[in-house]
Protein backbone atom coordinates (compact mmCIF):
# COMPACT_ATOMS: atom_id res chain seq x y z
CA UNK A 1 0.00 0.00 0.00
CA UNK A 2 2.85 2.40 0.89
CA UNK A 3 5.82 3.08 -1.58
CA UNK A 4 9.47 2.40 -0.21
CA UNK A 5 9.86 6.26 -2.01
CA UNK A 6 7.91 8.99 -2.75
CA UNK A 7 9.75 9.03 -6.30
CA UNK A 8 8.06 5.88 -6.87
CA UNK A 9 4.87 6.60 -5.39
CA UNK A 10 4.64 10.09 -7.38
CA UNK A 11 5.38 7.61 -10.93
CA UNK A 12 2.11 5.66 -9.92
CA UNK A 13 -0.02 8.20 -8.98
CA UNK A 14 1.16 9.59 -12.69
CA UNK A 15 0.32 6.44 -14.45
CA UNK A 16 -3.02 5.31 -12.95
CA UNK A 17 -4.20 9.50 -13.62
CA UNK A 18 -3.29 9.14 -17.44
CA UNK A 19 -5.10 5.67 -17.32
CA UNK A 20 -8.36 7.08 -16.82
CA UNK A 21 -7.76 9.44 -18.98
CA UNK A 22 -6.93 7.18 -21.96
CA UNK A 23 -10.03 4.52 -20.42
CA UNK A 24 -12.51 7.61 -20.87
CA UNK A 25 -12.86 7.27 -17.08
CA UNK A 26 -12.58 11.35 -16.94
CA UNK A 27 -13.09 14.63 -18.98
CA UNK A 28 -10.86 17.57 -17.59
CA UNK A 29 -11.63 16.78 -14.42
CA UNK A 30 -10.80 14.60 -12.60
CA UNK A 31 -7.34 13.39 -9.76
CA UNK A 32 -5.62 10.08 -7.94
CA UNK A 33 -3.94 10.36 -5.02
CA UNK A 34 -1.81 7.92 -2.65
CA UNK A 35 -1.20 7.70 0.79
CA UNK A 36 2.51 7.95 1.68
CA UNK A 37 2.79 7.39 5.43
CA UNK A 38 1.76 11.15 6.77
CA UNK A 39 1.55 12.58 3.39
CA UNK A 40 -0.73 12.39 0.58
CA UNK A 41 0.84 11.90 -3.19
CA UNK A 42 -2.01 13.59 -5.61
CA UNK A 43 -2.17 14.77 -9.09
CA UNK A 44 -2.60 18.61 -9.80
CA UNK A 45 -5.25 20.73 -10.74
CA UNK A 46 -4.87 19.47 -14.74
CA UNK A 47 -5.64 17.12 -17.18
CA UNK A 48 -4.94 13.89 -16.24
CA UNK A 49 -3.35 12.88 -19.81
CA UNK A 50 -1.11 15.45 -19.18
CA UNK A 51 0.09 14.74 -15.68
CA UNK A 52 4.14 13.43 -14.92
CA UNK A 53 5.35 12.05 -11.95
CA UNK A 54 6.98 15.96 -11.66
CA UNK A 55 3.76 17.77 -11.47
CA UNK A 56 2.33 15.57 -8.48
CA UNK A 57 1.97 17.39 -5.02
CA UNK A 58 2.91 16.17 -1.78
CA UNK A 59 -0.16 17.25 1.14
CA UNK A 60 0.10 16.78 4.90
CA UNK A 61 -2.98 14.49 5.77
CA UNK A 62 -3.46 16.63 8.24
CA UNK A 63 -3.57 19.81 6.55
CA UNK A 64 -5.35 22.55 7.28
CA UNK A 65 -5.13 24.45 3.64
CA UNK A 66 -4.15 23.22 0.44
CA UNK A 67 -0.87 24.07 -1.42
CA UNK A 68 -1.29 26.11 -4.43
CA UNK A 69 -1.66 23.74 -7.89
CA UNK A 70 -3.90 21.50 -5.76
CA UNK A 71 -7.34 19.92 -6.57
CA UNK A 72 -10.24 22.16 -4.41
CA UNK A 73 -11.57 18.46 -3.77
CA UNK A 74 -8.30 16.94 -1.83
CA UNK A 75 -10.48 17.76 0.87
CA UNK A 76 -12.41 14.20 -0.07
CA UNK A 77 -9.27 12.37 -0.25
CA UNK A 78 -7.55 13.51 2.85
CA UNK A 79 -11.38 13.10 4.70
CA UNK A 80 -10.79 9.32 3.71
CA UNK A 81 -7.27 8.82 4.22
CA UNK A 82 -8.39 9.90 7.90
CA UNK A 83 -11.77 7.81 8.16
CA UNK A 84 -10.24 4.38 6.50
CA UNK A 85 -6.60 4.19 7.62
CA UNK A 86 -5.98 0.98 5.25
CA UNK A 87 -6.37 2.74 2.17
CA UNK A 88 -3.81 3.34 0.28
CA UNK A 89 -4.99 5.17 -2.93
CA UNK A 90 -7.85 6.94 -4.57
CA UNK A 91 -9.55 7.94 -7.83
CA UNK A 92 -11.84 10.32 -8.64
CA UNK A 93 -13.28 10.61 -12.18
CA UNK A 94 -16.69 10.97 -13.72
CA UNK A 95 -17.88 7.37 -15.64
CA UNK A 96 -20.75 8.91 -18.10
CA UNK A 97 -23.31 6.31 -16.55
CA UNK A 98 -22.39 7.03 -12.84
CA UNK A 99 -23.97 10.77 -13.68
CA UNK A 100 -27.11 9.02 -14.56
CA UNK A 101 -27.64 5.94 -11.52
CA UNK A 102 -27.25 9.46 -9.43
CA UNK A 103 -30.40 11.25 -11.06
CA UNK A 104 -32.26 7.71 -9.98
CA UNK A 105 -30.78 5.97 -7.19
CA UNK A 106 -29.97 6.33 -3.36
CA UNK A 107 -27.77 2.97 -3.81
CA UNK A 108 -27.15 0.12 -6.30
CA UNK A 109 -27.04 -3.44 -5.37
CA UNK A 110 -23.93 -5.61 -7.47
CA UNK A 111 -25.33 -6.06 -10.68
CA UNK A 112 -22.39 -8.94 -11.75
CA UNK A 113 -19.92 -10.54 -10.56
CA UNK A 114 -17.12 -8.31 -10.37
CA UNK A 115 -19.63 -4.98 -8.99
CA UNK A 116 -19.62 -7.28 -5.78
CA UNK A 117 -15.73 -5.92 -5.16
CA UNK A 118 -17.46 -2.39 -4.57
CA UNK A 119 -18.77 -3.46 -1.30
CA UNK A 120 -22.33 -4.71 -0.84
CA UNK A 121 -23.62 -1.76 -2.46
CA UNK A 122 -22.98 1.29 -3.60
CA UNK A 123 -24.28 4.15 -2.01
CA UNK A 124 -25.26 7.75 -3.81
CA UNK A 125 -23.90 10.81 -2.10
CA UNK A 126 -27.26 13.03 -1.91
CA UNK A 127 -25.95 16.53 -2.69
CA UNK A 128 -24.23 17.92 -5.95
CA UNK A 129 -22.31 20.80 -4.16
CA UNK A 130 -18.72 20.12 -4.99
CA UNK A 131 -16.76 18.94 -1.99
CA UNK A 132 -14.22 22.13 -1.91
CA UNK A 133 -14.36 22.27 2.33
CA UNK A 134 -12.87 20.16 4.81
CA UNK A 135 -16.42 19.57 6.56
CA UNK A 136 -17.78 18.70 2.74
CA UNK A 137 -15.23 16.04 2.77
CA UNK A 138 -15.83 14.40 6.43
CA UNK A 139 -19.44 14.34 5.64
CA UNK A 140 -18.43 12.70 2.23
CA UNK A 141 -16.12 10.37 4.39
CA UNK A 142 -19.21 9.26 6.84
CA UNK A 143 -21.45 8.50 3.79
CA UNK A 144 -19.35 5.91 2.21
CA UNK A 145 -20.04 3.34 4.62
CA UNK A 146 -18.15 0.11 4.32
CA UNK A 147 -18.22 0.55 0.12
CA UNK A 148 -15.26 0.85 -1.55
CA UNK A 149 -16.89 3.23 -3.83
CA UNK A 150 -19.82 5.77 -3.75
CA UNK A 151 -21.73 7.94 -6.98
CA UNK A 152 -21.82 11.58 -5.87
CA UNK A 153 -24.81 12.74 -7.54
CA UNK A 154 -24.16 15.35 -10.30
CA UNK A 155 -20.16 15.11 -10.16
CA UNK A 156 -19.17 11.24 -11.10
CA UNK A 157 -18.14 8.76 -8.33
CA UNK A 158 -14.96 8.18 -5.80
CA UNK A 159 -13.50 4.93 -5.53
CA UNK A 160 -11.03 3.52 -2.81
CA UNK A 161 -8.23 1.10 -2.98
CA UNK A 162 -4.93 -0.27 -2.03
CA UNK A 163 -2.71 1.51 -4.17
CA UNK A 164 -3.08 3.74 -7.58
CA UNK A 165 -3.52 1.09 -10.19
CA UNK A 166 -6.00 -0.92 -8.54
CA UNK A 167 -7.92 2.51 -7.23
CA UNK A 168 -8.37 2.48 -10.96
CA UNK A 169 -9.67 -1.15 -11.64
CA UNK A 170 -11.91 0.06 -8.93
CA UNK A 171 -12.94 3.20 -10.64
CA UNK A 172 -13.02 1.63 -13.76
CA UNK A 173 -15.38 -1.96 -12.22
CA UNK A 174 -18.31 0.83 -10.93
CA UNK A 175 -18.36 2.34 -14.68
CA UNK A 176 -19.44 -0.65 -16.02
CA UNK A 177 -21.79 -1.44 -12.43
CA UNK A 178 -23.28 1.90 -13.24
CA UNK A 179 -23.92 0.80 -17.11
CA UNK A 180 -25.17 -2.30 -16.50
CA UNK A 181 -27.90 -0.92 -14.00
CA UNK A 182 -29.09 1.56 -16.25
CA UNK A 183 -29.32 -1.09 -18.77
CA UNK A 184 -31.17 -3.56 -16.73
CA UNK A 185 -33.04 -1.56 -13.90
CA UNK A 186 -36.77 -1.65 -15.80
CA UNK A 187 -36.17 -5.37 -16.46
CA UNK A 188 -36.97 -8.55 -14.31
CA UNK A 189 -33.62 -9.88 -13.08
CA UNK A 190 -32.31 -12.02 -10.73
CA UNK A 191 -30.57 -10.41 -7.83
CA UNK A 192 -27.25 -11.73 -6.42
CA UNK A 193 -27.20 -13.85 -3.85
CA UNK A 194 -25.66 -13.34 -0.43
CA UNK A 195 -23.06 -16.67 -1.22
CA UNK A 196 -22.56 -15.78 -4.63
CA UNK A 197 -21.30 -11.84 -3.27
CA UNK A 198 -19.44 -13.59 -0.71
CA UNK A 199 -17.57 -15.48 -3.02
CA UNK A 200 -16.94 -13.13 -5.58
CA UNK A 201 -15.60 -11.05 -2.34
CA UNK A 202 -13.21 -13.65 -1.07
CA UNK A 203 -10.88 -13.60 -4.60
CA UNK A 204 -11.04 -9.68 -4.93
CA UNK A 205 -7.50 -9.63 -3.53
CA UNK A 206 -6.29 -11.59 -5.90
CA UNK A 207 -8.63 -10.57 -8.81
CA UNK A 208 -8.62 -6.58 -8.80
CA UNK A 209 -5.16 -5.89 -8.42
CA UNK A 210 -4.64 -8.19 -11.73
CA UNK A 211 -7.65 -6.10 -13.35
CA UNK A 212 -5.70 -3.22 -12.24
CA UNK A 213 -2.48 -4.03 -14.02
CA UNK A 214 -4.74 -4.92 -17.03
CA UNK A 215 -5.86 -1.58 -17.66
CA UNK A 216 -2.77 0.47 -17.06
CA UNK A 217 -0.96 -2.04 -19.88
CA UNK A 218 -4.48 -1.52 -22.16
CA UNK A 219 -4.00 2.66 -21.64
CA UNK A 220 -0.22 2.12 -22.20
CA UNK A 221 1.20 3.84 -19.37
CA UNK A 222 2.90 0.91 -17.61
CA UNK A 223 6.24 2.37 -16.48
CA UNK A 224 9.55 0.72 -14.35
CA UNK A 225 8.96 2.53 -11.11
CA UNK A 226 12.01 4.36 -10.43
Amino acid sequence: MYSSTARSLDVQVADAARAMAALGLVDAFGHVSARDFDHMVITPAADLETVEASNCLRVPLNATSLPSGSPAEAWAHLALYDRFPATGAIARAQPAASLAVGMLADRIAPTHGQACWLGDSVPVYPSALLVREADRGRRLAEAIGSSDAMILRGNGAIAMAGDPATAVATMSVLAAACAVWLQTRDQPVAAMSVEEIRSWQAVKPELLPRLGAHLLRKAGTTRPTR
